[in-house]
């Protein structure tokens, strides 16, 4: 009897064993779907249906081989190809349309490098909370690992930086794995996620299976076995590919503060007489358009302060919009609303907050919402939720109460105060060429309405963050100038330092290829100003942050550009210059003006409380 139940329980293994090996091989998947092996068609065309389902109207990239089916898949569908010089280019560019669009941002790379490339720029989108989706080629399937060209660890290198990461095994994956990737992008917290695409599961049957055969076969039952392995493969890799799947949305959860939550708000802040919001940038996120969140805003009245891309949320000149004093307005406050503003060390990790005040905290993130509560703040109501549609549902409860006009008045009084005194500095003498603050004046009162503001720099774009006005809600960005391909009628203002502009001067190619209405505003001053500005007095030396006044003007003739020099003697004629440079990049020709600066009195810290 025992004999016989451990010969019952040997065959069970054994037989359960074989199916296991059976299923990993693919031989049951095998059984019920077809692989066709004449059929022309590739991974790269099942990418391109999932992206256009899913409202993906732009991919950035750097071209590469390992890729090039999803590319030419992608432009026959409409959707079209943004070509960049750097890979970190292309993803910037995906973050800044995910960001302007509501839409998951899209970027390509190749294997290898071209992923290892775009490692800040995925960082940078994680940090921002952005819907992004980087797809990266591969080694083929079964040459991972063997010293294939460009082959390295990629999963390792993305896990910490993503929210979702997955290597496609099979073409019958594809779709799957492409509609949940996309669905997490936009959930929860929105972020990067990452697909990696091996070499195989993207070309056609007949081109893979060549890359397959064995011409000269080891002899014996072993070369048999590796010739049986590789055709099973190569079937299993193709099985069931062209089968008919749904390629549209998955469901995105986006999580909402509790009608009793809300309720709690609205009680805290109908009582409140110097209530301030913070608005950060979590609060441009989809479903709520930023239009819907303005409109709720001034139905509150309460004084904001606008960080991050909702810069603009209130327009120009909104009497609610505070951009000076904001310490001195914090320590008064007796409720301050954090919409997706975090404590970090823009709000000095939350010791700007008034012990004394009520604290409302909304933010997707957990981490985020409470961050730096142990040590320096704390929260009455915290809520982990969304932002813009929450306050839409606090002016909605709200409806009839407006705060007291005399509290943001008194704001306003200060802010012109301030700005009349920065104002004062823009009109001082530097002991050389032209002064920043001045040109950056100059540039504000000329710019066009449907312009977008791209700031990428240190010490000259500090002091452009508080003197330009965006015209508008998500009309302000950070590094992302090539996105402008995709926003057009906009016109793009990109305030580079001369340090930064070295980052990505090369993009002006980009913006001439694909006419990208752009105007570079170059604040030269041959430095590192910002570091420089620390370093010399603490430590006595200027090592490492000279520069030259070097020619960009010249760099963006050359990349089919138009450059123009501007400086001291150009002083009365800046206003023309300005006017000219508008129209001729209205009519297709990216612009350079390469602006001579001098030193100011005064650094980007002494104008941003």
């Amino acid at each position: 009897m025992e004999i016989a139940t451990a010969l019952g329980c040997s065959v069970g293994f054994t037989f359960g064993g074989l199916v296991f090996v059976a299923y990993k091989l693919g031989l049951l998947y095998q059984l019920f779907h077809k692989t066709e092996t004449q059929s022309p068609r590739h991974g790269g065309e099942s990418v391109a249906e999932v992206l256009r389902a899913h409202g993906v109207k732009f991919v950035f990239t750097l071209v590469g081989g390992h890729i090039s089916p999803i590319l030419v898949a992608c432009e026959k569908l409409g959707i079209r190809i943004v070509d960049t010089r750097h890979e970190a280019t292309a993803v910037f560019a995906a973050d800044a349309v995910a960001r302007l669009s509501g839409t998951v941002g899209v970027a390509a790379v190749t294997a290898g490098p071209g992923l290892t490339n775009t490692v800040t720029a995925v960082k940078n989108a994680q940090m921002a909370e952005s819907p992004l989706l980087l797809i990266g080629g591969a080694a083929g399937t079964l040459l991972q690992g063997r010293g294939a060209l460009q082959d390295i660890d990629q999963m390792s290198l993305f896990k910490p930086l993503c929210k979702f990461c997955a290597s496609v095994r099979s073409v019958r994956e594809i779709v799957p794995t492409m509609r949940k990737a996309l669905a997490i992008a936009q959930s929860g917290t929105p972020g990067p996620v990452f697909i990696e695409f091996p070499i195989d599961t993207l070309y056609p049957f007949h081109l893979v299976s060549k890359e397959f055969g064995v011409k000269n076969p080891p002899k014996g039952i072993m070369g048999k076995v590796v010739t049986w392995y590789l055709h099973n493969h190569l079937k299993n890799l193709f099985a069931g590919a062209w089968e008919t799947r749904d390629v549209s949305p998955l469901p995105v959860h986006i999580p909402q503060a509790t009608d009793d939550q809300v309720q709690k708000c609205i009680e805290l802040v109908s009582r409140a007489k110097k209530p301030v919001i913070l608005l950060g940038s979590q609060a441009t996120l989809p479903p709520t358009p930023a239009d819907d969140i303005r409109v709720a805003l001034e139905s509150l009245g309460i004084p904001c302060f606008l960080g991050g891309m909702s810069r603009g949320m209130l327009g120009r000149n909104s009497p609610l919009h505070i951009r000076q004093n904001r310490k001195h307005a914090l320590k008064d406050a007796d409720l301050v609303l954090l919409a997706g503003t975090v404590c970090d060390f823009r709000l000095s990790y939350g010791r700007v907050l008034n012990r004394r005040s009520k604290i409302i905290a909304v933010n997707r993130d957990k981490t985020q919402l409470l961050k730096n509560s142990d040590m320096f703040w704390k929260p009455n109501v915290t809520i982990q939720g969304d932002a813009g549609s929450f306050l839409l549902r606090l002016s909605k409860g709200l409806m009839g109460h407006k705060c007291s006009e005399d509290w943001p008045q008194r704001l306003k009084a200060g802010d012109i105060t301030k700005e009349k005194a920065n104002r004062g500095k823009a009109d001082e003498k530097t002991d050389c060429h032209l002064n920043p603050l001045s040109v950056l004046h100059c540039v504000d009162e000329l710019m066009a309405d449907d312009s977008i503001i791209v700031a990428d720099g240190g010490d000259f774009v500090g002091s452009a963050a508080y003197i330009m006005r965006p015209r508008g809600p998500l009309r302000w960005g950070l590094g992302f100038s090539v996105c402008s391909c995709c926003e057009t009628p906009f016109l793009v203002w990109i305030i580079y330092g001369d340090g930064s502009l070295g980052y990505s001067v090369a993009e002006f190619d980009t913006f001439t290829r694909h006419k990208t209405p752009v105007i570079a505003l170059v604040g030269n001053d041959a430095c590192w100003s910002q570091i420089s500005r620390e370093q010399v007095p603490i430590l006595g030396s200027n090592v490492a942050c000279g520069l030259a006044f070097t020619d960009y003007h010249i760099v963006a003739d050359g990349y089919g550009g138009k450059g123009t020099l501007i400086g001291r003697e150009d002083e009365d004629k800046l206003d023309d210059i300005i006017k000219e440079a508008q129209k001729e990049t209205r009519e297709g020709r990216a612009t350079l003006l390469n602006v001579l600066i001098g030193k100011t009195n005064f650094r980007e810290g002494s104008i941003s409380v």
